[in-house]
């Protein structure tokens, strides 16, 4: 059997190159070379997509250098990624991609929007559900609708910023302090921040309206942080893996808790109260399906001392690199990170039939 070439795009524009790069990296080391064929594709971070030729060039950093350009054409009766090399072009067709992208420019929904034009089978969630989770005040709405738990929150928006003591005071006759701030449309929590105070909150306010227009205020959620996989949608069944929990070394799990500390710790499988654990599961697929999910997610939440579980967030392009949480929970299931890669490039290969 011959094998599948994969077009595997990494990179980005956003504030998650760097993860980017330590994801793919994760992926390329656990893809099945007897099975799949990578064809790589760097996007830098001025939106220049390179062709990457080993896995070596992307740890370095010196893929950034190359000459050779390769782009995706949307062109469905081609389904090819064009390699241009000064005069020299060269057409190479591709049977599926594998988008390891995080933040804006590749897990909203814009990438997804290319391979749909393409009819290129991808790995993850589509058009809809990528923009839906990547807007955290769009999840809000529609888990509303779900019954499930979540924070309580006031949207502000960047131009009620103009009369920042209205919306200061509108904020405050909803919640006391403490108050935490995120931007609607941004990842591994870049420009979240907590307010203790209105001093704090202003401060907040203007550092998340430079990363988006939409900004969230949230009521402050004491608990364990919990994470959930989920795999499947489509013609596969979806089901989640066992839960996690986030042990942050700061006050708060944002990026360079994540990615820079040492201190920060995960846990497979922790100990929650009562039936929490299943609650949370129950709620990860209920929220995955309720925004058309298909492939992948890591759906986060608040498990409260008293077993209350608590909707946070929805990743459809979960980190992959090896202190990350999705892979290491299917681990604990028993799917190696090598299982994983092909499951999902072969429920990838679904999306069309």
């Amino acid at each position: 059997m011959s094998k599948k070439v994969i077009a595997v795009i990494f990179g980005g524009q956003s504030s998650e190159h760097v993860v980017s790069c330590m994801s793919v990296a994760n992926v390329l080391n656990h893809i099945d070379k007897e099975k799949y064929e990578p064809v790589l594709i760097g996007i830098t971070e001025s939106g220049h997509w390179l062709k990457v030729d080993s896995i070596e060039e992307i740890q370095s950093g010196t893929w950034v250098n190359n000459t050779v350009e390769a782009i995706l054409s949307p062109d469905a009766a081609d389904r090819n990624v064009l390699l241009i090399d000064g005069e020299k072009l060269t057409r190479t067709r591709v049977d599926a991609a594998f988008p390891v992208l995080h933040g804006l420019c590749g897990e909203d929904g814009t990438i997804q929007g290319l391979l749909e034009l393409a009819r290129i089978p991808y790995v993850g969630c589509g058009v809809l559900a990528s923009a839906v989770a990547m807007d955290k005040l769009y999840t809000k709405i529609i888990v509303d609708n779900l019954g499930i738990r979540q924070a309580a929150y006031v949207p502000v928006m960047r131009e009620d910023l103009e009369d920042m003591e209205t919306a200061v005071r509108r904020v405050e006759e909803r919640f006391s302090y403490p108050v935490f701030i995120k931007p609607s449309n941004a990842g591994s929590s870049r420009g979240v921040s907590k307010a203790e105070n209105r001093e704090e909150l202003i401060s907040g306010l203007t550092e998340a309206a430079k990363h988006d227009r939409k900004i969230l205020v949230e009521e402050m959620i004491i608990g364990h942080e919990i994470e959930c996989a989920v795999f499947g949608g489509g013609q596969e069944p979806v089901r989640a893996s066992g839960v996690g929990e986030i042990l942050a070394a700061a006050e708060f799990y944002d990026f360079d808790a994540k990615y820079y500390n040492a201190e920060s710790k995960t846990q497979v499988n922790p100990s929650l109260p009562g039936e929490a654990a299943q609650k949370v599961r129950e709620a990860a697929i209920a929220i995955f399906k309720a925004i058309d999910g298909y492939g992948m997610s890591r759906v986060d939440f608040f498990v409260t001392n008293d077993g209350e579980v608590v909707f946070n967030e929805i990743n459809t392009i979960p980190g992959f690199t090896a202190i990350s949480m999705y892979p290491m929970l299917w681990e604990a299931e028993g799917m190696t990170k090598t299982e994983l890669v092909s499951a999902l490039l072969d429920h990838a290969c679904l999306r069309y039939q």
